[in-house]
Formats: structure tokens, sequence, C-alpha cells
């Protein structure tokens, strides 16, 4: 019985020495053995079970392949430290030698398999399972801890085994792809995700489950839209890099907003009629593209972007409104004041209190330029920006060497209104 993973052996007589480890693990093939009387032949693979003589731990490394062997596992397991192991990671510490045998970047339904027969032959009882052989490795075993997978064409792709469980970069081009295959989502070591240039039309809501995702590209694919689950998932605390590309999006949702980890994203040659109009709350971004969209004008919150690169070229930005539109109410709603009310005083609300359709007016309530809040009860208004106020570097926004925007704007009250209007003047 074998698991491919990264161990680390921490002896725990290095404190007392005043002595450090490494912090490092080495990839490794950790074999649970039959450990064969010697004064009898070995047995062959298979053919004994872990109950008939002691099971010992076999730990080989590409430059030890030979390996280092940890004898008489029955009653020698002091404790299991398994609270991470759905991510991959535990570890075993044995009495004798007083070492900690800590496992790393392995396949968590793998490691629970082996942890439970380390058990077992603990116990000093049966293991179910094929015990392997004192034998060195061969070196094709640590094939499978291949850390990055290129593949650009349909006949390369594998259709008949599984990709590496130790997969950090994935990149899937040219392959004709129609979805995001299922075996991909079973990467949980994935940082880097290349999924361009093929004809995917949906994204499945668990990608959100790949924990370490930093970077994901879906550049010039079919994609009409980018879900909520997506925005709402482990992907807030994750991902930096999202390209979007050449797909068919026509607007992405208030929520994308909450990916507030982002630093790079592009969404060139899309069919963008408008950008998340609370844009601002994307704090980290720095490289931004929306060229060749369908942009009419930009959002209130663009303005609070700090940007080291814009590119919004070719979209069809329209001249500045001259009149306003007006949608006030006197008195205001009961909806409309207790919206505000809520928002205003930063009230945690969610689907479990308030029906989920007052979370989602909730959720997309405008901001006034006051900083207050504001339901369906405004004034709208356009304005002008020069977008070198939010970008060091600014692509031009049309052939005639312009890089001003419309924005739009919102105000809560016919006050604030005014007010800005004095202030443009």
């Amino acid at each position: 019985m074998k698991l491919h993973c990264e161990v680390e052996v921490v002896s725990r007589h290095l404190p007392a020495l005043g002595l450090r480890n490494r912090g490092k693990g080495v990839r490794a093939v950790l074999s649970l053995c039959q450990q064969a009387p010697r004064t009898q032949p070995r047995p062959r693979a298979g053919s004994e079970r872990g109950g008939r003589h002691p099971a010992c731990l076999f730990i080989s490394t590409l430059k030890d392949k030979c390996g280092t062997r940890y004898e008489q596992l029955k009653e020698n397991v002091e404790q299991f430290f398994t609270k991470f192991v759905d991510e991959g990671k535990a570890t075993v510490r044995l009495k004798e030698p007083p070492v900690d045998i800590c496992l790393s970047k392995a396949s968590a339904s793998s490691l629970k398999g082996f942890l439970s027969a380390v058990r077992l032959a603990h116990r000093g009882c049966d293991v179910e399972a094929p015990l392997s052989t004192l034998t060195p490795v061969k070196t094709s075993e640590f094939e499978k801890f291949k850390t990055k997978m290129v593949i650009t064409s349909k006949k390369d792709y594998p259709l008949s085994k599984n990709f590496p469980y130790s997969l950090e970069h994935l990149q899937t081009s040219y392959c004709g792809l129609i979805r995001v295959d299922m075996r991909m989502l079973c990467l949980k070591n994935l940082r880097k995700l290349d999924l361009s240039h093929n004809h995917i039309k949906k994204l499945p809501a668990t990608i959100g489950d790949l924990i370490h995702l930093q970077e994901l590209n879906l550049n010039d694919n079919h994609l009409e839209s980018f879900s909520v689950a997506l925005c709402q998932s482990t992907l807030q605390k994750s991902l930096r890099c999202l390209d979007l590309s050449k797909n068919k999006i026509k607007a992405l949702p208030v929520q994308f907003c909450q990916l507030r980890e982002l630093t790079d994203l592009k969404l060139d040659d899309n069919e963008l009629i408008r950008l998340p109009f609370k844009m601002g709350q994307l704090t980290n971004l720095r490289f931004l593209s929306a060229a060749q969209n369908k942009l009419p004008f930009l959002p209130s919150e663009f303005k609070n972007l700090t940007l080291e690169y814009l590119d919004l070229f070719g979209n069809i930005f329209e001249q500045p409104k001259v009149l306003p539109v007006i949608k006030l109410q006197t008195p205001l709603t009961l909806l409309e004041s207790s919206a505000r009310a809520v928002l205003d005083n930063r009230i945690p609300y969610g689907s479990p209190i308030i029906p989920f359709h007052l979370c989602q007016d909730l959720d997309t309530a405008k901001t006034c330029v006051c900083g207050r809040f504001c339901l369906s009860c405004f004034i709208q208004g356009t304005t002008t920006m020069n977008l070198h106020s939010v970008a060091h570097t600014v692509v031009l926004v049309d052939n005639m060497g312009g890089t001003e925007a419309p924005v739009i704007s919102y105000f809560c009250s016919l006050a604030c209104y005014v007010n800005s209007c004095d202030m443009l003047k």
C-alpha cells in the first residue's frame, strides 16, 4: 500500500539540542510494508496481510530510492494529527524512534485510506489491503509528483487516466472542451488553471472549491455569464488574476466585487453593457482591461480605484446628459426608509434573517456621492472623469486621443444633487 505525497521527518530531540528542523517536505513515496521474519524469504507483493507479520513504514525519495524503514508499527504510534486531512495534510507521531512524520500535498482520499491502514497496523489488526514489499522504488513512481502540465491539442488530452493529483499549474488550451472537466476539480493543490481557447459555455460552481486557486484564465471561450456562486465561494480569498476576455459576457453580477483579492482583471472583447457599480470595492485591483466592449458609461464607484494600468479603448461611451433622471419620492416608502437604515447603520443581514429578494435589493443599493445609500428613490446624473485620476497608465479611449469617460452618479436627495452641482461649478 503506497501514498504519494511530500514528507518531512522531524526528530523530537532537535529542540533539546538547540536545533530546528528545515521546515520543508520532499517528494516521497510512503509505503506500508509487510515486514517478513529474517529467517524466511520475503513474501510476494499482495500475498500477505498486515496482521500476519508486523507492518512497517518505508519512505523513499528520488535521491534515496532504497528508502528509510521505520519498523514495528504495532503499538508504536503515539498520536495521529488529522485536523487538516481534507487538505491532504497529516502527521504520524512515532514513539520509537521519537520522530514526527509530517505528510502534505497528498490526495485527501488516499491519505485517509493510508492512515486507516496505519491505525490498524498500530492496533495489531489485519490490514484490509495488499501491503507493499521492501524493495527500492522505481523512478517512474515519482512522475506522479508533477506540479505543472501543459496540454495544447486534443490528441494530447488525457481521456483514460486522471490528472496527477499534485498539479499546481494546469493548462488545457485548444482542446475543444465544451465544459470544465470534473477531474480538474479534484486537484486541490491547483494554483493556476488555464482553460483558454476552448468552447466552454458555463462554469461549474465547484471551481470555487479549489481553495488555493490564484489564477484563472478563461480567455477565448463561449461564456455568457460569471455566476454569483463563484463570486461568493472561496475564490474571494484566493483569486488574484482573472482573464475573461474574448467571451460573450454582457454583465457581471454585483457580487463580483466580493472577489476583493483580484489584482489583474481582463474583460476585453466581450459584450459588456455595464461594469458592476460597486467596482470601488476591488481595492487591490491594479490592472484592468475592458477594451472593445459596449460600455456607455462607468459606475460612480469607479473613481475609488487605484490602478497602475487601465485600458477602455473601443467602447461606446456616451456624452454626459444635461438633464438628470429624477426618481425621488416624498415621503420615502417604508421599504426605502428601512433599506437606508440597514445600510447606513451597517446592520448585518442575510437570507436566514430576511427574505432572499430583500437581500438582493440591499445588495444592489446605489451609493450616493455623500456616502449614504438609496434603493429606488434617487437622482441619477452623468459627469465626465479623466481616467488619469484613477490610473497611472491609461490607454486612449478613442482614436481622438481622449482619456476622459462618462461616469454615472447617484444622489439620495435633491440637496445632495444641488451641492454636487455647486462643487462642479
